[in-house]
Order: C-alpha cells, then structure tokens, then sequence
C-alpha cells in the first residue's frame, strides 16, 4: 500500500502525520476538525504552511481550468452518461457514532441541489453511506419520470454493491449471507433493492474513489459531515447559496 501523509489544521494536536489511526483520534468527534491526506510528505508539509481553506479551493480546481466552474468533474474522463447525476457520501465520526449523509445533484454537468441530514447519534460509516443510495435511488426515481437518464455515483464499494450484486442472494436465503448469518443493516438494504429493481435497466450506479479531487463527491461530503454537525435527522436541501469554494472549506468528513 501506497504510504500517504496526512494534515490536521484543527485537531487535538496539528501537524503532519504518517499514522491514519493517529489522525482519527486527533480529529474524531470535533465539530471543527480540519484535516486532508496528501500523497508525499511534501506536499503535505507545503499545505500545512497554508490554511486549510486554501488547500480545499487548490484541490478541488486542481483538474479544473475554470476557478468558478460548477461542471463536475468526472473521474471517468470528458463524457457525462446522463442527464443527471446524483453524489451521495456519508460520514460517521467516531465510526460507530454520529453520522450524516449527503447528496449533490449535477443537471447536465451544472451543480443545482444539495442536500444534507438523516442524524443518527449512533450510526455508522456503512448506515450513512447506504441511505445516501436510498435517498439517490428517490431521486432518480422522480427524475426518470421526467424522461431524464440518470446516474448515481458514490464512493462506497460496499453500499453499491450490496444493492446491485449480493442483495439478490441475500434475499433468496432469507436475507442471510451464504454461512447463515444475518446480514448488517437489512432494512435499508431491502428498501434500497426494491427501488433498485424498479428501475435497474434505467439508470447507473458507479463507483468513484473518495477524496480524489471529484468535486459532486467532495460537495455530497461537506453536506454528510454538516448533517452530523447540525444534527439535521429529517433529510432537507441546503438553501443558503451555493458557492462551490465556501462549501468546498467547510469540514470534511
């Protein structure tokens, strides 16, 4: 595995780290922990120099020309493959413990929609993350009424591949895995396959790497981690005024 260096602008301690586990407890349960991995001790200790809003603006425009651009930009190269994209993420800090989720809806490659909430005071990375595709998959559900292709992405393998892959056999043996076992969190999983299934030759879902300077995934990010921040248990569009870069400063998750 690749050795990656990481930040901490607001934390129990600051400084550059080399140790995850160590970050985690620095930054776990702050409201206001700042924090970013980098991939040569370097560059991280070029970043630290600098605030940490100046890092968040540098990494989400790295790949873009245009500073005020809303056009996503996508990790599969120049092509778009739909009319609307959905983000959905999640955080959980500590992890069991209070999680939020997040979405970013993109209109022909425009950023128009944010949203945040659904509070668990004793959730999880895996809960938050799979209701961030339950509420994707409501979406799309309402945008395909409208003749709109529609693609949901997310960075997590384990949500998208519980509903697209092991669901189906999960629910042939009682929602058990192949040794018996339950499975974790049945029901978000059976609500999200059933929606799933209505329109499975509709839409697509993707995998995208978390933290890879993809700007619809690090927007769904800031709203997950305002979630927990506002303790926002209902699932709401953010209103205030969408600047890219002030969001993109906002704590990440």
């Amino acid at each position: 595995m690749t050795k990656k260096y990481y930040v901490v602008w607001k934390g129990a301690k600051t400084g550059v780290f080399d140790n995850w586990p160590e970050v985690q407890q620095l930054t776990s349960g702050r409201a206001d922990a700042q924090y970013m991995g980098f991939p040569t001790k370097q560059e991280a200790e070029e970043a630290f120099k600098a605030p940490y809003s100046k890092a968040l603006a540098r990494r989400s425009l790295s790949k873009s020309p245009q500073s005020k651009s809303t056009t996503v930009t996508p990790q599969y190269g120049n092509k778009v493959n739909a009319d609307v994209q959905i983000f959905s993420d999640g955080a959980c800090s500590p992890n069991p413990g209070k999680s939020g989720t997040g979405i970013a809806v993109y209109q022909q490659t425009k950023l128009t929609e944010l949203w945040y909430g659904l509070y668990d005071a004793n959730g999880t990375n895996n809960t938050a993350e799979l209701l961030g595709i339950l509420e994707s998959l409501k979406m799309a559900k309402f945008y395909l009424a409208k003749q709109k292709s529609v693609e949901i992405l997310s960075d997590s393998k384990y949500s998208i591949d519980s509903v697209t892959q092991w669901a189906a056999g999960w629910q042939r043996r009682g929602w058990k895995k192949a040794n018996g076992e339950e499975i974790k969190n049945p029901d978000i999983i059976k609500a999200c396959y059933e929606l799933y299934l209505s329109m499975k030759s509709q839409i697509t879902i993707t995998y995208v790497k978390g933290h890879a300077n993809i700007e619809g995934n690090e927007l769904a990010d800031r709203m997950a981690v305002y979630a927990r921040m506002q303790q926002e248990t209902s699932f709401k569009q953010f209103t205030s005024t969408i600047n890219i870069k002030e969001i993109l400063a906002m704590p990440s998750g």
